[in-house]
C-alpha cells in the first residue's frame, strides 16, 4: 500500500464555556456565606453593580401534589444546545455534566459555540472546570492546603460507616450536631426525640453508637459518663471502678476515707485507681480542630400551609440582590472617548447583567429542588423520623426535569428550616414561630452593630427582640449568646473601649 499526503475535512462538535458560564454553574454550590462574600467582590469591582435596598417579595410556592413538569418555556430557552448534526441537547449535556438550561438559561450570547477543538483555546471539559485549573482566575494555592479535621467531621464519617438506615443518620448527624468542642452532648435525648418525633429508645441507641466512636469518650452528657466510656474501652471498668466514677464529688474534695469504704479498697488500691482516673482525658474532643462557632441561617424555610400542605420559601435574608444601575451606564457612557474605556464600561454592563440573572436563576433553582424534595418527604415533616425515605439525586432530578449534577450542586452547603427543628413562639396573637437559628443570628446582628458607647445587655436584647415580635426570656437570649461564644455586656464594653483607645 502506497503512502501519500492528502487533506481531509472533518466536522466536530465541541462545546465552548465562558467564564461567566462557568461561574454561573459554581454560585450553584455555594453557601450563602461564600455567596454573600462573592457579591461583596462583585461590588467592590464594578461600578454598575448597586445593591437592593428596597426588600423584595419572597419567592415561595406551595409543594405540588404531582412531580412538576417541566416548562415549556425553560424547553425553548435551551433550544441553543442542540445543533444540526444530531446531537441533542440531552447529549451535550451529559457530556458536559451538568444542565446548563437550569444554571443560565435565557443567555443570548456566545456561551456556547460548535468549533473545532483543536483550534479553539476557549474549549473546556467539565474535568477543567471542577479542578481550578490555571487559567481559572479564582485558582489559588490555599486551595490545596488540607484544613483541620473538625471534631463534627471526624464523628460524621464514623457515623456513615456505624449506621446503615437514614432514620438513624439523621438522628445520629443532630447528637453529632449538639457535641461541643470539648466532646460533651449538649441536649437531651428527650430534646432530640422530641424534635425529630422518634422514639426515646432509637435515640439512645444511636447515642450509644456514637459513645463508641473515637476519640473515647466522646458524645458523654456529664464528667462522670465520659470517664466510664473511657474505662469502659481499656476493660477497667469494675465495680469499685464504677463506685468511684459514682462519687466524683467526693474525689475532689479529696475524702479518701469515705471513698475507701465506698468503694471497698485499700489504701494502695484507691491510689493506684486515682492515678488511672487522672491519666484520662476529661475532655476527648479538644484533641480536634476547633473553629468558632457560627449561627446556621436556613437557606429554604418550610412552614405548613392552611390547605394541610407544605409552603416552601426562600429565606430572603439569605439572598443577595444587585441592580444595574443603568441610568448611570447611560451617563458615563456619553462622556467615554477611548477605546479602552468604552471596552471598560460594556465588560462592566456585560458582568452585571449577568450577575443578576444569575443570582435569580440561582434562587429559583434552589426553591424548585427544594419544593421536591418536600414533596417526597411529607410523611417525615408531618409524622416524625421514622417515615424518612431513601432519596438520591435520580430520583429528584427525574422529578424535575434536571440533571443529576445540578441537583447535587443545588444541594450542596444548603439547609432547610423546617418544622422538624426548635422554635420559639411569636408574640403576637396568631403569629407563627420563629426558628432557634433564626433567633441566634438575629441577636449575633444585634452584637456585632454595637457601638463602644451603646452595648446592649441581654435584658436590651431581649426587650428588641420582643418588639420585633419574638417572645423569648431573657435566659434564653443568654444561652443562645453563650452558644455563639460571645462574651457578656460587661466584657465586650470593655474590648470595644480598649480597641477604641
Amino acid at each position: 500500500m502506497a503512502l501519500s499526503a492528502r487533506l481531509e475535512l472533518r466536522v466536530g462538535q465541541s462545546l465552548v464555556m465562558t467564564p461567566q458560564l462557568m461561574q454561573a454553574i459554581k454560585l450553584l454550590q455555594l453557601s450563602n456565606l461564600d455567596l454573600v462574600a462573592y457579591v461583596e467582590q462583585e461590588l467592590e469591582k464594578n461600578p454598575l453593580l448597586e445593591r437592593a435596598d428596597a426588600p423584595e417579595p419572597a419567592v415561595d410556592g406551595e409543594v405540588p401534589d404531582a412531580p412538576a413538569a417541566a416548562d415549556p418555556g425553560d424547553a425553548q430557552a435551551g433550544d441553543w444546545l442542540g445543533d444540526d448534526m444530531g446531537n441533542s441537547r440531552t447529549d451535550i449535556e451529559e457530556r458536559l455534566g451538568t444542565d446548563l438550561e437550569n444554571v443560565f438559561p435565557d443567555d443570548k450570547g456566545p456561551e456556547a459555540r460548535h468549533a473545532d477543538a483543536a483550534s479553539d483555546p476557549m474549549t473546556s471539559s467539565w474535568s477543567n472546570v471542577g479542578s481550578g485549573g490555571s487559567d481559572n482566575e479564582d485558582y489559588n494555592l490555599e486551595a490545596f492546603v488540607s484544613a483541620d479535621l473538625s471534631l463534627a467531621d471526624h464523628l460524621a464519617n464514623q457515623l456513615t460507616l456505624a449506621v446503615e438506615t437514614p432514620a438513624d443518620r439523621l438522628i445520629g448527624q443532630m447528637l453529632i450536631d449538639a457535641v461541643d468542642e470539648a466532646g460533651y452532648l449538649t441536649v437531651t435525648v428527650e430534646e432530640v426525640a422530641d424534635r425529630l418525633g422518634a422514639e426515646i429508645e432509637d435515640v439512645t441507641s444511636v447515642l450509644e453508637v456514637i459513645q463508641s466512636f473515637e476519640p473515647s469518650g466522646v458524645a458523654a452528657r456529664n464528667l462522670a459518663e465520659c470517664l466510664a466510656i473511657q474505662l469502659k474501652d481499656k476493660n477497667r471498668f469494675d465495680p469499685a471502678m464504677q463506685a468511684l466514677v459514682g462519687h466524683l464529688d467526693l474525689l475532689g474534695k479529696r475524702d479518701y476515707q469515705a471513698l475507701k469504704k465506698i468503694c471497698a479498697v485499700d489504701d494502695e488500691d484507691l491510689a493506684d485507681m486515682v492515678a488511672e482516673i487522672r491519666r484520662l482525658n476529661p475532655k476527648p474532643g479538644l484533641a480536634f480542630g476547633f473553629a468558632p462557632v457560627q449561627p446556621l441561617v436556613p437557606d429554604v424555610m418550610v412552614r405548613a400551609g392552611p390547605d394541610g400542605g407544605w409552603i416552601v420559601e426562600l429565606n430572603s435574608e439569605t439572598l443577595p440582590k444587585v441592580l444595574v444601575n443603568q441610568s448611570y451606564y447611560a451617563r458615563v457612557s456619553k462622556t467615554t472617548k477611548s477605546d479602552t474605556e468604552k471596552t471598560f464600561l460594556a465588560d462592566a454592563l456585560q458582568t452585571a447583567t449577568w450577575l443578576a440573572r444569575a443570582l435569580d436563576q440561582r434562587a429559583r433553582t434552589i426553591l424548585k429542588v427544594a419544593t421536591e424534595i418536600v414533596r417526597q418527604q411529607d410523611a417525615f415533616f408531618a409524622l416524625g423520623v421514622q417515615y424518612l425515605r431513601p432519596l438520591n439525586l435520580k430520583t429528584i432530578a427525574d422529578a424535575i426535569s434536571m440533571h443529576e449534577s445540578t441537583v447535587s450542586r443545588v444541594t450542596s452547603n444548603k439547609s432547610i428550616a423546617t418544622t422538624r427543628t426548635s422554635s420559639i413562639a411569636n408574640s403576637e396573637v396568631g403569629g407563627e414561630s420563629h426558628s432557634a437559628e433564626a433567633v441566634r443570628y438575629r441577636i449575633k446582628q444585634m452584637i456585632d452593630a454595637e457601638t463602644p458607647d451603646d452595648v446592649l445587655s441581654d435584658d436590651a436584647i431581649m426587650d428588641k427582640l420582643k418588639a420585633s415580635g419574638i417572645d423569648i426570656a431573657r435566659r434564653t437570649v443568654a444561652k443562645y449568646r453563650e452558644a455563639l461564644r460571645i462574651p457578656s455586656s460587661v466584657q465586650r464594653r470593655r474590648e470595644k473601649q480598649a480597641m477604641a483607645v
